[in-house]
């Protein structure tokens, strides 16, 4: 009994970390993301000269588009959390798992459009912007070792935004990754077990440093991304509980020619940012799990180079999902996870819906 329980619990686990709620996608739109004001307000780093970009122009322009249209600091902590699900038992030597991975988020916001240079309101307006992204992940797992799992994993990206800006469909590839998870030591019935995760993210989607404003969506970061993380989980039946943290670095950007405003965006310094989660699962029978899940990021401001010598430090920003899962065991192998997102932060999508299933060869 007590082990049957156990494999619904990992399954349980493996609905609560399945949620991608992307961010990465995620964070609002670079059409919305801030509202307009001096350089001086937004980003204190912006000299005061007329040939600087305003800081809102900046953000939204440039890391506006990375963040807000893919979103890669949920990207990020997604994938690390979802691992979590194969960390008790990694597939053994020479087996291949794919999985596959639907997720919907949208990302509804409204903003007040004033300027007060004059000290009066000279310009007053409401925008509203509505961005809605599909994202399909196949994800390729290998066993190395019986302790050792490589990955790679291929995003396909739809995304469709109605903004004062633009108005239309965006698709293609997203930024594609490769990773390895390392369980140092056997599980253990009564230990809390242990697992370290490693990934690299190439910019194979489009740039949001390549993208003119109001022509289309970005699908990628246009940054290579280094990540590092560890997983815990622990078994208390019929409750499992689990957490995970990780550090991300970003690759500086250069040799861009993005035009914002009267500069051109030379360089672009992504910050380091830091994610963490956790939850529990519980079996309700062998065959349905349910979980509550927490998911959080924290992005350091990025520094922006223009051509004419000047520099723009962005804000930090912080993303968090609340996630409601729930996972139906279609045979010993295969079990369905369902899971719905909801955003906690401006950061956030308001709304996101995922659906993994896995397919053991």
């Amino acid at each position: 009994m007590k082990s049957r329980f156990q494999l619904c619990l990992i399954t349980a686990i493996s609905a609560a970390l399945a949620m991608s709620a992307h961010a990465q996608e995620t964070a609002p739109p670079q059409d919305s993301a801030a509202t307009p004001a001096p350089a001086a307000t937004d980003v204190p780093a912006v000299p005061a000269t007329p040939a600087v970009p305003s800081a809102d122009a900046a953000v939204r322009n440039a890391l506006g588009k990375q963040e807000g249209d893919v979103d890669q600091n949920k990207q990020i902590l997604s994938q690390t959390l979802t691992a979590v699900d194969k960390d008790y038992t990694l597939i053994k030597r020479g087996s291949l798992q794919v999985t596959y991975d639907l997720n919907y988020s949208y990302i509804g916001q409204q903003t007040i459009n004033t300027n007060l240079a004059s000290g009066t309101a000279t310009l007053f307006s409401i925008e509203n912007s509505n961005s809605h992204t599909l994202t399909n992940n196949f994800s390729f797992d290998y066993g190395l070792l019986n302790n050792l799992t490589g990955n790679f994993t291929v995003p396909l990206i739809d995304k469709y935004s109605d903004t004062n800006t633009f108005n239309g469909v965006s698709n293609g590839f997203g930024d594609m990754s490769f990773g390895a998870r390392y369980q140092p030591f056997e599980a253990q019935r009564d230990k809390p077990s242990m697992t370290f995760t490693g990934r690299i993210s190439v910019p194979t989607g489009t740039s949001p440093f390549k993208v003119i404003a109001g022509s289309g969506l970005a699908t990628g970061n246009g940054v290579t991304e280094l990540t590092g993380g560890l997983n815990v989980n622990q078994i208390v039946d019929p409750v499992a509980l689990f957490g995970s943290v990780n550090l991300t670095y970003g690759v500086r950007a250069k040799g861009l020619n993005q035009v914002l405003d009267t500069s051109v965006l030379q360089e672009v310094q992504p910050g380091l940012t830091v994610g963490f989660g956790g939850g529990f699962a519980y079996a309700l029978s062998y065959m349905i799990t349910t979980s509550v899940s927490f998911q959080e990021s924290i992005a350091a401001g990025s520094k922006l180079s223009f051509s004419n010598g000047t520099s723009a430090t962005t804000a930090t920003q912080t993303s968090g999902i609340l996630s409601f899962g729930l996972g139906y065991r279609v045979s010993p192998k295969t079990t369905i996870n369902t899971s719905i997102g909801i955003g906690l932060t401006v950061n956030s999508p308001n709304l996101s819906l995922d659906v993994t299933v896995p397919f053991s060869m």
